[in-house]
């Protein structure tokens, strides 16, 4: 996919929380924030012992719709980690990094520069 329109790419490593240490590396990770959930291969997951836990229904842009497990697992990117949810990529599938995981990382896109950046002090409600 070109670089042209908007998208860029990014390094991201996987963990399973249950076996801290052990993490997998995914290279030139689409940065897609019209995506809630962040999806990576199926082979990926399983190799680290994730464990499928909810299954969740996707609608394409053609209106189909797909079914796919997620499961629980640390998201490493920038020198930030965060908790997620994602997707069990099966082949043909792309891998994303989905706005939710971008929110646990607290990170906003820099259009222009098309990179990550800190988004700064997250919203509190403050005891009065």
């Amino acid at each position: 996919m070109p670089d042209d329109m908007g998208t860029f790419r990014v390094d991201v490593e996987i963990e399973n929380p249950a076996r801290p240490g052990e993490r997998r590396a995914l290279r030139s990770v689409l940065v897609d924030t019209g995506a809630e959930l962040s999806w990576v291969p199926a082979e990926i997951l399983e190799s680290l012992g994730v464990e499928r836990n909810n299954k969740w229904r996707f609608r394409q842009a053609d209106g189909t719709i797909l079914e796919r497990w997620t499961g629980g697992v640390s998201v490493y990117v920038a020198g930030k980690r965060a908790a997620d949810e994602v997707v069990f990529g099966e082949p043909g599938d792309l891998v994303l990094l989905g706005s939710r995981t971008l929110e646990g990382l607290n990170f906003r896109i820099e259009p222009v520069t098309k990179r990550l950046i800190d988004a700064g002090p997250a919203p509190a409600a403050a005891a009065a």
